[in-house]
């Protein structure tokens, strides 16, 4: 294994935590920046005759935050005293700490050196407390391992040099026979990550559904109108079902090598949803994501299966009886109506991204109200989609902690001690310091 080079995040002091709630029953936009935790190091060495960071070889992980597994158990379904929270591209250019590599060194070299990827997973974690820690890689990462190479170009995005174009380039398609062997480094960035979160969070991989990855490789990087793709769906059918049938296997395959290093839950990126129709999704989308669910469970059953459609509220009801334990939803959906077609689904999401470029009581009112429209179970905070790289790190402090500052009342519900989500009386629990900040 690779030696694993000093951390900026062990090295960096004060992690500075963002918001101040004054005057009682108003939010301020004043938003104090106040030295709050030191660092790593110093943390391990005050607690050194408490609590350690890691438990002794042969002893059982100590558990330094009570809540460490509140979103695995909330993704498994199971009840807990308030709504778990963590953000699509989390780990991303609107934090200073990662533009400390991504301003340096190239996206794959980030992604594929074990070093940088575990420090750039951890940092939101160590900055905002979120109760889920994901892998930082990419959709197409496994790609190479079946010979089809990309890179990605600041500005541009994804390219693929050599796109899939013919039934000779699908059938030269290598399998995912050993990824230990063929991404060694998504491996041993998920065994340290396992060991970096244990009793802090919940560790989450992550892979593309097969449309997506198909739609990248088929159109040669990104695309407005996907036209390639869509000729063959009318064109020759038949070599695109093959093709998807070929890469759900390989990253159902890819999925479960995540799990076997650490990976406690996995989401299944559908990034490119919007651009199919109902009849499209049912044809080309849904039968392939449930084929990488249905080769996760055959092997890990109790490993609860995130979905996320991109742009494919428009036809959720669609989505009620995927094989995936949980869909998230984006942001163009009613939380309310989300729930209602989903019925007993559970489901994450979907506070709009650009909410957090807003005030600070806009940011605690939305999150309000989409832990009440969800009814306080069943439910994982996040964005409907990822951050958006100019959003500033304060309001993604203040989406954590709000979030975590909501009680689930004893037998169901949310409370707030307000309204919320309507005008029956309120299911919220907030602390008093939090208490007016949705008023």
């Amino acid at each position: 294994m690779t030696s694993r080079a000093p951390s900026r995040r062990h090295q960096r002091g004060a992690v500075l935590f963002p918001f101040m709630l004054v005057l009682g029953s108003s939010l301020h936009t004043a938003l104090a920046f106040v030295p709050a935790i030191p660092s790593r190091a110093a943390t391990a060495a005050h607690a050194s005759s408490s609590i350690p960071l890691f438990a002794s070889a042969g002893d059982a992980t100590k558990i330094i935050n009570p809540d460490h597994d509140i979103l695995l158990r909330v993704a498994r379904g199971e009840q807990a005293h308030r709504t778990p929270v963590w953000l699509m591209r989390q780990a991303g250019r609107y934090m200073a700490a990662f533009r400390e590599y991504s301003e340096k060194y190239p996206f794959r070299q980030r992604s594929e050196t074990p070093a940088m990827a575990i420090e750039l997973s951890m940092q939101p974690l160590e900055a905002f407390g979120v109760d889920g820690v994901i892998m930082f890689s990419d959709i197409l990462t496994p790609l190479p391992a079946l010979g089809i190479n990309f890179d990605v170009i600041t500005g541009k995005g994804p390219v693929i040099p050599k796109r899939i174009a013919t039934a000779l380039d699908i059938e030269n398609l290598q399998p995912l026979d050993d990824p230990e062997k063929s991404l060694p480094f998504v491996g041993e960035t998920l065994r340290t990550l396992k060991k970096e979160v244990a009793g802090r969070a919940t560790l989450l991989g992550f892979v593309g559904a097969p449309f997506t990855l198909a739609a990248y490789t088929i159109e040669g990087g990104s695309s407005k109108s996907c036209l390639k793709i869509k000729k063959m769906m009318m064109y020759d059918p038949t070599l695109l079902h093959v093709y998807l049938d070929k890469l759900a296997t390989a990253i159902g395959d890819y999925a479960c090598y995540q799990i076997e290093n650490g990976a406690q839950v996995i989401q299944v990126f559908e990034s490119w949803a919007h651009q199919l129709s109902p009849s499209q999704f049912l044809k080309y989308s849904k039968p392939y994501a449930d084929k990488v669910t249905a080769i996760i469970k055959a092997k890990y059953p109790n490993v609860p299966i995130i979905f996320f459609g991109h742009g494919g509220s428009s036809y959720l009801e669609l989505q009620k009886d995927m094989n995936a334990d949980m869909i998230c939803l984006d942001w163009q959906v009613d939380m309310t109506t989300a729930r209602k077609t989903l019925g007993s689904k559970p489901v994450s999401g979907n506070v709009d991204p650009t909410i957090l470029l807003g005030p600070p009581e806009g940011i605690v009112a939305a999150v309000d109200e989409c832990i009440g429209k969800a009814g306080g179970s069943g439910h994982i905070l996040n964005l409907g989609h990822g951050v958006i790289k100019t959003t500033p790190e304060e309001a993604v402090k203040l989406f954590v902690d709000t979030a975590k500052s909501i009680e689930v009342k004893e037998g169901g519900g949310v409370e707030k001690g307000g309204v919320v989500g309507g005008e029956e009386e309120s299911l919220l629990v907030r602390p008093a310091a939090l208490a007016g900040a949705a008023a």
